[in-house]
């Protein structure tokens, strides 16, 4: 069963602020879009009411203690039931929120961050990785730009093998 978390994040590894992403980055929605399309998305309930409806071409996975159904996506109540809907043979994102991040974190083999190089004030922050366990496998700059207000690395991480 292959995880992998999707994020962008900043200097100080917060990823929002008052349940929304902390800067419009018309790169990263990109890149989210060009490694998430055909894959299944794993999220919390914050995270699909932020975003206000399923993500197109993926298979959705809503996260909810409460909720029983979604008219365009999957719910599950727990970490078992994600486990039973998931295609073991394919990638699977963790799009967030932070409390999903975190307990998905440890059953993650890849990360896909993108390093915003600003602190934005966030008032959610993503659970502490320690870098000593993963090994960078890509890494792509991109400076701010008219679109784009601050600069950004795309990097991909893999889980070294014990």
């Amino acid at each position: 069963m292959s995880f992998s978390i999707i994020v962008a994040m900043d200097t100080e590894q917060g990823i929002g602020r008052n349940n929304k992403l902390l800067v419009h980055l018309p790169n990263d929605l990109k890149w989210f879009k060009q490694n998430t399309l055909n894959h299944t998305v794993i999220m919390g309930r914050n995270t699909y009411d932020s975003i206000g409806k399923a993500l197109p071409k993926r298979r959705n996975i809503v996260i909810s203690s409460s909720l029983q159904s979604l008219p365009d996506a999957m719910v599950a109540n727990n970490l078992q039931d994600v486990m039973r809907m998931v295609n073991p043979e394919q990638e699977n994102f963790i799009i967030g929120g932070a409390q999903i991040y975190r307990l998905f974190l440890p059953l993650t083999d890849t990360l896909y961050i993108t390093h915003i190089h600003a602190n934005l004030h966030a008032d959610t922050f993503f659970p502490a990785i320690n870098f000593d366990k993963w090994i960078k496998i890509k890494e792509i700059f991109n400076p701010a730009d008219d679109k784009n207000p601050y600069a950004h690395t795309f990097a991909i991480y893999k889980l070294k093998k014990e």
